[in-house]
């Protein structure tokens, strides 16, 4: 076999990993990565946004309370286990933002700033533009962990299932070299198309595709979220499917699946929400 051809259609930052080419138990002070996270993106998570913050306990059955206390009870695992998380999410076009980003839900109807970094200069002018990934990022670093850096790592939603899947196994790779410890924050939504009332209406065929993406984040499928059909997909308005498939490749180099512990799953409004803590299998450790 030939030499293979260069590899350009994979984001920068995953091309050529700081360490890569160095197992994790090589260096003193190298630590192996071991956590990640799953959280939606509506901008409902933020209690400014749905136009009153909510008493300490009261609704306990409003399912924006209950998705909103299990998305912080996820970042709160991540938390209590990184020095600082990389976030990955989709967008249209491969982009990266630093701990120093400074971001406002103002265009969703509340001017809630947020920040990526502990060290964001006050008079950083805060971005009405960022992608709902990175500022629910920044609004969760805030609420659980103010003192940890993030950095947002967004992938095209164009991109496909197996440079995804790359992408994860670079950026496992990279965190395997780090003298950090690293978490990961994944931010995606499954499919919009699953109700009358949904963001894209309903598409006879979400229910089938989203049952498929539950059962595979639920159960760590790795192959299973691998599998996910981007054309289909992008039809049925799974926003999320480049970043879940980026997911299984972060897992990818271990020997069994992971233990995924599922904190919420559901559509309450027509649109698949998925929260859950992900760790290497019992064997892997």
């Amino acid at each position: 076999m030939g030499n293979a051809a260069p590899d350009t259609r994979r984001p920068p930052w995953a091309r050529a990993a700081p360490d890569a080419g160095l197992p994790a138990h090589c260096g003193y002070g190298y630590r192996v990565f071991s956590i990640a996270a799953l959280v939606p993106s509506p901008p409902m998570l933020v209690p400014a946004l749905c136009g009153r913050v909510p008493v300490s306990g009261s609704d306990p059955d409003d399912p924006t309370v209950v998705l909103r206390a299990a998305a912080l009870d996820a970042a709160t695992a991540l938390a209590a286990r990184a020095d600082r998380w990389i976030v990955i999410g989709v967008d249209s076009h491969d982009r990266i933002y630093g701990s120093a980003t400074r971001g406002t839900f103002r265009g969703f109807g509340a001017d809630v700033v947020v920040d990526l970094g502990p060290s964001v200069e006050q008079s950083t002018p805060a971005d009405s533009q960022l992608p709902l990934p990175v500022l629910i990022a920044g609004w969760l670093r805030e609420q659980v962990a103010p003192g940890i850096s993030v950095q947002s790592r967004l992938i095209a939603a164009d991109t496909s299932a197996s440079e995804c899947v790359a992408v994860g196994a670079a950026l496992r790779e990279e965190l395997d070299a780090s003298h950090d410890q690293v978490a990961v924050l994944v931010v995606a939504d499954g499919a919009a198309t699953l109700t009358l009332k949904a963001p894209g209406y309903l598409d006879e065929r979400a229910a089938a595709v989203q049952h498929d993406l539950d059962t595979a984040l639920r159960t760590g499928s790795r192959a299973g979220l691998a599998a996910l059909p981007p054309e289909l997909c992008a039809e049925l308005l799974v926003d999320g499917r480049a970043a879940y498939q980026v997911l299984s490749g972060l897992f990818a180099a271990d020997s069994t699946d992971p233990r995924v512990r599922t904190l919420y799953q559901g559509a309450p409004f027509g649109v698949g929400y998925d929260v859950s803590v992900w760790q290497q299998g019992e064997g892997d450790q």
